[in-house]
This record gives C-alpha cells, structure tokens and sequence, in this order.
C-alpha cells in the first residue's frame, strides 16, 4: 500500500504543471501511434489467475499484429468504442475502475515515462502507469517498454471490448492527455501496407469465388505476414495441419443412382437447434485481426445463413457486442478453455450463461500452446527481444502471446464440476482417440468433438476423419446413440468432405479457418459466400450419392482405401490449384 501511495504521488507532482480544468476536444489520433503500441483483448482478459492490472495488457505481442493488420485494410476507420461490454472471456464484474489522478497532462511530459522504472501509455486519451505491469505481462515487457511514453490508442481500441479499463482497479489512471501538445505526424505507407491496399483494391466480388481455397488464397494477399503465420500457422513440422485434409482424400463414395434427387434437403439439427446446414463455425480466436467487424461478422452472416457459430473463449468482439448483433432465437455455443484460477472460470460459465447462449464446448486438446514456427518466426512485433530465460513471451508470436491463463492442469475431475455450475450442454473439444471417446460418454456429457486443433497443437495426431472411422469400427453404439453427439472439425475444404464425415456418423463438420478467412477478404459478405459454396457443394453431393435428406446417408456409402490417389491439378484459379498436401485445419 506504501508503495502505490508513493507511486500516486510521483504521479501527482510530475504532472502538476500540465493541470486544467478544461479539454478542448479535436481529433488527436495520428497513424504513426498505430505502429508504436500494443495490447490484446483476448489474452489479456482470460490472464484470470495473475493481477488484474495485467489483464489489460496480457498479450501485447498479439495486438501489435491484430491492429496494425487492422489499420493496413481500413485506414483511418477505427472509432474510439463506448459503452459497457466485457470481453467473453473475462471473469470480472465491474468494478469502481482505476485509481485517478485528475487533470491534463502534456504528450512531452508522457514521453518521458519510457523506462522499466516509469512506464505509461495512452489510451483513447487517458494516460496510464503500467509500471507494475511489467513483470507480470504475458506477453513480455519488452513488448510494452517499446511503446512506453505513446499513444496505444488506435493498437488498444479495436481489439477490446469497451469499457475494458474502467472493471480494474488495480490500474492507475493518471489523468488525460493535453490534446494540443500532441504532435501531428505524417508516415509513408511501407511496402507491406502499399502491397496490402493493392491486393484488397483488386479483389473480385465474392461470387468469383468458387471454393474454399480460393477463398483461401486471395485472404493471403490482404492479410499481413505476420496476421496470415497466425491464421495459417500450424505444430511443427505441419505434418498433421496436411493430413487433417490428405485423410479424407482416402474415403471413396459408393453412389446409389435411380433415385428422385430433384429436391435435396440439408437441414439438420445440432444439439436440438436448428441449422440449414450440417456445418457450424468452429470457435477460432482473434477475428478482428482480419476485419473490424470481427467475431460480429460472423455472428450477422451465420444467422442469415441459418448455421450456428462457435464463439472462442479468445474473441475478440465481447458477448455484449455478439449478443447485441444476435438474431432473436439464434443459437449460439461458447467455447471454454479451463483458467488456471477455478474462481475466473466458473464466473466466466455463469456469465455466458445468463447471456443466453446455448452450449458450452470446453477445449481440451491445448492446454499447453502448440509449438507453432511459422507463428515465431514471422518478423514483426514480436521479435523485438528474445525470449531470456523461458520467462520472457516476446518473440514467441501470437499464440504464445494469448495462452498464458490456460491450465495445463485441466483433467476428467473438472467435468462434473462444470456440470454443477451450468444446465447447458457440455461438449468436449479435443478428443483424438477413442479411448478418450469412451471416457466421455461415461461422464454424461452430451457430445465430443474429434478435433486436434485445427493441427496447431501436437504434430502427428491423427486426423479427426480417422478416428471418426475408428470410432464407426470399434464402439458403433456411441455414435448410434441419439442423445450423444459426435462432431468433427480440421480440414474440410468441401462438401464433399462433410458427407463422408455424416456418412460415418458425425452430425456435425466444424470449420474453422475458411470463415476467418473470408470474414478478412469481405466482412459479412463473405462469410455468407463460403456458407453458401458449402451448401451449393453439399447438396449437390446429396443428389449424386442419390440421396435427398440427410438421415439417408449410411456408413456402406462410403470405403476406405489405404493408399493417397492420384493428384491431377485442376485448372488452377487464383492460381492455386487444391492440394491435400497444403492445406490447413
């Protein structure tokens, strides 16, 4: 308590000759301050078990790549956010908010608190010490001391929540920045950024699109390097990030013909709730980083495509602003990464609950982050300084930056205690054995997911399409059981794909990247495109396997063939023909 009674009162002398008692208000907000600070939503607010100071900046080193992708495709177009909303992942109530210290302070006299010893920043014009953050920050304090004395407004904003200060009180608040002082400052775009605004100016209409892997591939020229290592990136050698994929090139339809196919219907239900399509968005962290929109993009398309999306305990779009964007009725599932801090994670259940939605699936498969290289080895914000003695996370790239509330130590003991605090539909994310499959259905839980994260996790686990078939060979009653739901997601490019996986018995397929993808290139617009080339594939998959509802497809329509065919490239557009053996989760 001496010590923070000290630190408000060096804060109170050295700004005393800047005091006022009026703001006059103009636009203060200069590009160059975009490239010169950082913080993430996501890791920040689910750092549940440390300080509540280092919730705000957990995971620096992710913003700096989030927002500045942000700004290369929409200049000039981030607004300073209002309102009350929380991030989906974080345990707080509101609180009183920051200690403060009232009055105007000069940009040159916050300049001059850019060492370990005096650390603060701006945010949307209010000036922070963030002094004792530094040793605590997830992401490294090299990451913060880059920025220490600048603006982090236009790297803050788009990536929280509103509000998000105001809920710890634990943070200083200073006082308010001097607009005047504030220094007008003019950059050139750099190369990445002129390549970036090319690259989006020549994009086709979304209907050029027509698969997956375009989609895929134009998102590559819009996106930064270092946002396209996050999206993309992968476990090590990436063997299992191809399989996910090259494994269903192993399955061959058995097509029964003569059939009336002119009406083909692909409505299904998943968990009792509706869905025009056996697919839904599978969670993935961070959509901001591709689209201002975010996660409300997604949420928008998927109720006018009548799928159910995954909502991912790193989101960077709060439950407020997804709740706010939902449609009357429109399911919606929460993904659940177990916090280290039990208290953090069952306030983060209830939360979720009361704000209506209707299942949780709690990941499994990452406790630990995957050792992703083409994420670390990107060059951007997070080389700044490497990594000294395993305690510093920059350097490490994003997903590092983002992982450090997860518990490792999460086990089959914490189901029935998810189970006590929430009514909801618990699934469990990560299965990748049957074994596991198993031990699931004893505990009651309604459902699995066959997954292994997208390949990001342990490289050489086997794809979520082999254990399915597994699964069909060694315990057929687990996926008979009406009332217990086996999911798959990793991999799927086509409709194709998601009829061999319903085939087997999965009610239903989880992707993940592709919305990420054309939520980057299109916002809404494109996710509604690559829902609607999954479902112009899926039916038309229904009628050439000769069936017009989904129940009539059966495990003998599909074989198993122990051997990769033979890849013939098709004419290439965008110039990139598919390939099993690059594809992605």
């Amino acid at each position: 308590m001496a010590q923070r009674f000290a630190r408000l009162w060096r804060v109170s002398s050295s700004s005393s000759a800047t005091l006022s008692n009026t703001f006059r208000s103009r636009p203060w907000v200069s590009k160059r301050y975009l490239f010169d600070a950082g913080s993430s939503a996501a890791a920040a607010t689910a750092f549940g078990g440390k300080t509540k100071a280092a919730l705000i900046f957990g995971g620096a080193a992710s913003t700096f790549v989030l927002a500045t992708y942000y700004q290369l495709l929409h200049p000039g177009s981030l607004p300073i956010q209002e309102g009350n909303g929380l991030h989906p992942d974080s345990p707080q109530e509101v609180s009183a908010g920051p200690t403060v210290k009232t009055g105007l302070i000069s940009y040159s006299e916050v300049q001059t608190h850019n060492t370990a010893t005096s650390c603060w920043v701006i945010i949307n014009g209010e000036v922070y010490d963030v002094t004792e953050l530094l040793e605590t920050h997830p992401g490294g304090k090299h990451v913060i001391l880059k920025v220490a004395g600048t603006d982090a407004t236009r790297i803050f904003t788009p990536i929280h929540p509103p509000n998000v200060l105001d809920t710890w009180p634990d943070l200083v608040k200073v006082g308010r920045v001097d607009p005047d002082t504030i220094p007008a400052l003019s950059i050139e775009p750099s190369e990445e950024e002129k390549r970036i605004a090319e690259a989006r100016a020549a994009l086709p209409h979304p209907a050029a699109a027509l698969n997956l892997d375009d989609i895929e591939t134009l998102a590559e020229t819009v996106l930064s390097s270092t946002a396209w290592a996050y999206y993309s990136s992968a476990g090590d050698d990436e063997v299992t990030n191809r399989e996910n994929s090259a494994a269903y090139w192993r399955l061959w339809f058995r097509p029964r013909v003569l059939n009336k196919i002119s009406h083909a219907d692909a409505a299904t239900t998943l968990l009792s709730f509706p869905s025009s399509l056996p697919i839904f968005v599978a969670p993935a962290a961070l959509a901001r980083l591709g689209h201002p929109g975010g996660e409300v993009n997604i949420t928008k398309a998927s109720a006018k495509e009548g799928i159910i999306q995954g909502i991912s305990n790193n989101a960077s779009c709060s439950i407020e602003e997804i709740m706010e964007a939902r449609e009357p009725g429109q399911p919606l599932f929460f993904q659940l990464y177990m916090n280290r801090s039990r208290e953090a994670s069952e306030s983060l259940l209830r939360k979720v609950e009361k704000a209506g939605f209707n299942a949780i699936f709690l990941t499994v498969d990452a406790a630990v982050p995957g050792k992703r290289e083409r994420d670390q080895r990107v060059k951007g914000e997070f080389s700044v300084c490497p990594a000294v003695n395993g305690t510093d996370r920059a350097g490490n790239g994003v997903a590092q930056a983002i992982s450090g509330y997860q518990d490792p130590d999460v086990c089959w003991a914490d189901i029935p205690w998810i189970q006590n605090i929430t009514k909801l539909p618990l699934i469990i994310k990560g299965i990748q054995c049957v074994e596991d499959a198993e031990k699931a259905y004893e505990t009651g839980v309604q459902g699995i997911v066959l997954s292994n994260h997208g390949g990001r996790q342990l490289d050489f686990s086997p794809a979520p399409i082999t254990i399915l078939q597994e699964l069909r060979q060694r315990k057929p009653d687990l996926l008979d059981d009406k009332n217990f739901h086996v999911f798959v997601d990793g991999g799927v490019r086509r409709g194709t794909d998601v009829l061999k996986a319903l085939c087997l018995g999965a009610r239903g397929v989880g992707l993940g990247r592709p919305f990420l993808y054309a939520n980057s290139l299109w916002g809404e617009e494109g996710v509604r495109r690559a829902v609607q080339i999954m479902r112009e594939e899926i039916v038309t998959g229904m009628q050439l396997l000769g069936v017009t509802s989904l129940d009539q497809l059966k495990p003998e329509m599909v074989r198993y063939v122990d051997r990769d065919p033979v890849h013939v490239p098709p004419t290439p557009r965008f110039h990139t023909p598919r390939n099993p053996t690059t594809s992605q989760s």
